[in-house]
């Protein structure tokens, strides 16, 4: 990989996406062997877009499963089966995003501070201080709102590369967060 003078690769030095570090994506040991037809500064550039997906996702589903183990009030009954509907729908997508990742090279996110350091959602504390079902319903339609808009910048990345299976991916996952903030938003209205 072609060095410039301060010695970042020139695809770490106008690669990067704002927020990114060098070396905050580590490649697989054949990540250069990869020619699957996507430049590997553009795999990387998805691919850590599709870490910061990963990362928001997770932080969501986690939040979703918080919230239906502590909803309580008079719309207990509807919510907690509402909010293990969507915990265990996100539960099964991370995985495509994670083995997507994966496909381009790169490995994924795994642990909690990893997540946390790549989410644009805030995690919620369930032992301490639930909220009311009202704040619960309104924190999980603005987390899928910040999901979808994750996905759209990944999927503008990746339809600029012709990378047409993230493309896909994303399309999905727009869809099912953009519904899940709609409902969730109908309850407050």
């Amino acid at each position: 990989m072609a060095k410039e003078k301060n010695g970042k690769s020139k695809a770490a030095a106008k690669g990067a996406p704002k927020g990114a570090t060098q070396g905050s994506l580590t490649p697989t040991a054949s990540s250069q062997d990869v020619d699957i037809g996507i430049s590997t500064g553009d795999r990387r550039k998805i691919a850590e877009g599709l870490s910061r997906f990963l990362s928001d996702s997770f932080t969501l589903y986690l939040k979703t499963h918080n919230f239906h183990w502590n909803v309580t009030g008079p719309m207990f009954n509807s919510l907690h089966v509402m909010f293990e509907t969507q915990y265990t729908e996100q539960w099964n997508a991370l995985d495509e995003t994670a083995e997507r990742i994966r496909a381009l090279g790169f490995n994924a996110p795994g642990s909690y501070a990893e997540f946390i350091r790549l989410s644009s959602i805030p995690e919620e504390p369930g032992l301490t201080e639930a909220p009311d079902w009202r704040e619960m319903v309104r924190q999980l339609t603005v987390g899928n709102e910040a999901v979808a808009r994750t996905a759209r910048k990944v999927l503008k990345m990746a339809d600029e590369a012709g990378d047409d299976p993230t493309v896909d991916l994303m399309t999905q996952r727009l869809q099912t967060h953009e519904k899940y903030a709609w409902m969730l938003r109908s309850l407050l209205e």
